[in-house]
């Protein structure tokens, strides 16, 4: 009986907690959840409300509607928390039965500067997974200050600095979380690597008789419109194939300020999503007969029903699949949300942002300081 009881146990799967604003979803936020899940069985992410942020960090970027949606998303999540606290106590993670909390390796405070996780700690109920470094939504924000409405949609300035259309006063409200003043040039400081490409993809080949489905896109600042838009293409077939166009591609048809996230970036946030099967890096703007069938025979290829920019020589890049019969196209009620929309809001609310900015700066001193203290007292 001792012996049955055991066993009982150790087949009981260990639930793991993360929580956090996931403002402007991206892929470091993606690969934490991927290092939470895999020190267990069943993932559960608190995700926190626009007011709770909004007391301890400053606005949101994105709605926190569209953060809930965007962390249901990604494949490594089991289960979402709405309106999750932002002290994490223990109290919340007994209320959903978890063994432990995992958080990055940085350290995280309220507004009065206090650790949220200090309670957990002190319970020995949290764990660490390691920060992604270059990338955060404060970066993001930061490249998307150094745009303004007239820039960001220039087609004809394309040897222009992106610095071109900001005044000496915009750059001079910016500094580096050192303390020292400089500019936050928006460039990405994500070095790609082919381990993390490997970590983030799913591996699945799909079947002979498999529907294959085929879209492309930039995916710049993925997004719920992104995500909504993936999920009816994967109830389209049985397996879906994306393809994520180049630096240059992007630059070519859209203009000097896009993309804001390179290949590598975007790349691994399309990966990250539950309804992409595969991924093809740098894939050609038109959709030609290599890409219909060299890497899986394509059976239908899917696009929105918003505007598509021609290609370079002036042609419809979805001419071909057009020709052939296997073009379709798709509703998306979240087409309202869109990467020159989230521009749109921090362009808005520039000042907002901006100070936002600053306080993210100076709350990232007091957290330097205070995970030095924590690790010399560890010594």
């Amino acid at each position: 009986m001792m012996a049955d009881s055991t066993t009982q146990n150790q087949k009981r799967p260990i639930r793991v907690w993360v929580d956090g604003c996931f403002d402007m979803m991206h892929f470091g936020h993606a690969n934490a959840l991927r290092q939470a899940k895999a020190m267990g069985d069943y993932l559960i992410v608190g995700v926190h409300s626009d007011k709770e942020i909004e007391k301890n960090k400053g606005p949101t970027v994105m709605k926190e509607d569209e953060r809930y949606a965007a962390v249901a998303a990604c494949k490594w999540v089991d289960q979402v928390v709405p309106d999750a606290p932002y002290n994490t106590t223990v109290e919340i993670l007994k209320e959903y039965n978890v063994d432990f909390c995992v958080h990055g390796d940085d350290i995280t405070t309220m507004a009065d500067g206090t650790d949220c996780y200090q309670a957990v700690k002190d319970a020995g109920l949290y764990r660490e997974c390691k920060r992604t470094q270059g990338v955060s939504t404060t970066e993001l924000v930061g490249r998307m200050l150094l745009m303004t409405r007239d820039h960001h949609r220039n087609r004809g300035t394309a040897g222009a600095s992106p610095l071109a259309s900001i005044s000496s006063e915009d750059l001079g409200s910016f500094s580096t979380a050192s303390g020292k003043t400089g500019i936050n040039t928006g460039v990405s400081h994500f070095l790609p690597t082919s381990r993390k490409i490997v970590q983030f993809s799913e591996g699945r080949e799909p079947e002979p008789n498999d529907r294959i489905v085929y879209v492309d896109g930039t995916f710049d600042l993925f997004h719920t419109g992104h995500i909504e838009f993936l999920k009816r293409a994967r109830e389209q077939g049985d397996y879906l194939l994306v393809g994520v166009h180049d630096d240059q591609t992007v630059n070519a048809i859209k203009g000097v300020n896009y993309p804001l996230m390179n290949l590598h970036e975007r790349v691994l946030s399309v990966l990250a999503c539950r309804y992409v099967d595969e991924v093809i890096i740098g894939a050609p703007y038109s959709v030609t007969k290599d890409v219909l069938g060299k890497v899986y025979n394509v059976s239908l290829v899917a696009h929105g029903n918003t505007p598509t920019e021609p290609d370079l020589d002036g042609k419809d890049p979805y001419e071909l699949p057009k020709q052939l019969g296997i073009y379709y196209e798709l509703e998306n009620p979240n087409a309202s949300v869109t990467t020159e929309g989230i521009i749109d809001r921090i362009i808005e609310h520039r000042r907002v942002f901006e100070e936002r900015q600053r306080r993210k700066n100076a709350k990232a001193v007091l957290e330097v300081e205070a995970e030095l203290k924590e690790k010399a007292g560890k010594v």
